[in-house]
């Protein structure tokens, strides 16, 4: 018979698993379970309401393929944030959910997402570019620069004018907090958001967002006013959608949409892009398997060769696998009885599926701590035992996109680019407001410009 009580965990005051959960998330998880093993209950703020992490993939998979009226994510389950809005598909749940994801997932698939091969490509040229021989410098920003451009260009459509310099310096100001852990305080304890005026922290975020918003707005009103069907920016096509009823997207929709695409998409894939160019530089082995089938690329190219290249996605899934940017997939809600892995878990109960813990199991990832691109070209790995965008009905819709966009950028770097690590030091993972990211954003010096593969780019991407 399955156990009413919930698994074990620390029986440290909340407020200290919650801070420790805040400071460094990654050893806290590992220690935990070391401890208590594949399933355990930590009591986690705002309200210190018990949560069970998970990192066995049999479960992982029950979780995964549960009907979402008895098991589901969404504004209930604790996922919402006033920066993102109500309407956002991370926090809407049941119809409103399955309508919204029907809605955005064509414009991030198939011929449409292969339109902006061209502008990731002229993109991370025009960035590389600026980097100077010799000098060193921290490539996390680059990185972020590029993701930036690609999402104010391919997401918003945006073109370089006054609103797209004012939402650029608002968005960057938003994305590098000064005070990172400030920022994860301040959106994981709804008690402390209070507008005490302009130089209250969360009065200052919220005039901020203000400002964004009055900017997201004007360029969707002026987009519906001036409707070009041949733009093939993402905003167009929402404005465009229709669902089974024939009914548009209202311009809150748009909006708390457009701000999800952004935190979602932006820093995710940058951060990843800097970790992959770090584990790329750090392993020369690795470097050199990369710089051989890019090379092989240049002899015969072909329309999606980078994006079919075995060891370039092995290096992608890897990069993923070892430091997966958001440690935890969305909370879900028990919403009626459920057995899982012995217990009985009662309604109001929330699972966490640990996207980090399940990465580093020993048992599927023999050595998880190194970085062993060739784990994914001898191995395919089920949904449940490699999720770095989540699963199941939650799973990230930009998945596709975010992998087509890392593929290229590192491409077109490594294609042009000779660049080796500023200094020896391992570079280990810090929490950076509600993600994690390389500490130091990861030092690099270049020391030369490549020339003969530049034409595999130039090939792909105006074929794609």
């Amino acid at each position: 018979m399955p156990t009413l009580q919930l698994p074990d965990g620390p029986q440290t005051h909340p407020l200290i698993q919650t801070l420790q959960w805040l400071t460094n998330p990654l050893e806290y998880m590992e220690a935990c379970t070391q401890r208590y093993g594949d399933i355990f209950t930590l009591r986690i703020g705002p309200v210190f309401k018990p949560q069970v992490f998970i990192s066995n993939p049999q479960a992982i998979q029950q979780i995964f393929t549960t009907d979402p009226k008895l098991l589901d994510s969404g504004e209930p389950a604790g996922i919402k944030s006033p920066l993102l809005g109500q309407q956002s598909m991370l926090a809407l749940e049941g119809k409103p959910h399955r309508r919204q994801r029907k809605l955005l997932t064509p414009p991030f698939h198939g011929e449409r997402m292969l339109a902006y091969g061209e502008l990731i490509t002229d993109i991370t040229k025009q960035v590389t570019s600026q980097w100077q021989v010799g000098e060193p410098f921290s490539v996390l920003p680059s990185m972020q620069a590029i993701s930036f451009q690609v999402i104010l260009k391919a997401v918003f459509g945006l073109q370089d004018n006054p609103r797209y310099e004012k939402l650029k310096e608002l968005l960057i100001e938003r994305l590098n907090p000064s005070r990172p852990l400030l920022r994860a305080i301040l959106l994981f304890l709804p008690s402390l958001q209070r507008d005490l005026g302009p130089w209250s922290p969360w009065g200052r975020l919220m005039r901020q967002q203000q400002q964004m918003d009055e900017l997201i707005y004007a360029e969707i009103r002026e987009r519906k006013e001036q409707l070009d069907t041949s733009r093939t920016d993402i905003l167009s096509l929402m404005i465009s959608a229709r669902d089974e009823q024939g009914q548009p997207m209202t311009d809150v929709e748009l909006r708390d949409e457009l701000m999800t695409l952004l935190f979602a998409g932006h820093e995710t894939t940058a951060t990843s892009l800097a970790w992959a160019l770090y584990w790329i530089h750090r392993l020369p082995e690795v470097h050199k398997k990369l710089l051989q089938e890019l090379d092989r690329l240049s002899e015969n190219p072909d329309t999606n060769a980078i994006l079919r290249s075995p060891y370039l996605n092995a290096v992608c899934s890897e990069t993923l696998r070892l430091y997966p940017v958001v440690s935890t997939a969305l909370n879900r809600l028990v919403k009626s009885p459920l057995d899982i892995m012995g217990y009985q878990l009662e309604p109001g109960t929330l699972l966490i599926p640990s996207i980090y813990l399940t990465h580093h199991r020993e048992d599927l990832y023999p050595n998880p701590k190194q970085f062993k691109p060739e784990r994914f070209l001898e191995h395919q790995f089920a949904p449940s035992e490699y999720l770095p965008f989540g699963g199941g009905n939650r799973r990230c819709i930009g998945m596709a996109f975010a992998l087509f966009e890392m593929k290229l950028v590192l491409a077109t770097v490594l294609s042009r680019v000779q660049m080796e690590l500023a200094d020896s030091k391992p570079v280990q993972p810090v929490r950076k407001g509600l993600l994690s990211g390389p500490e130091g954003g990861v030092r690099m010096v270049v020391t030369g410009r490549r020339s003969q593969n530049e034409r595999i780019l130039e090939t792909t991407s105006s074929s794609v």
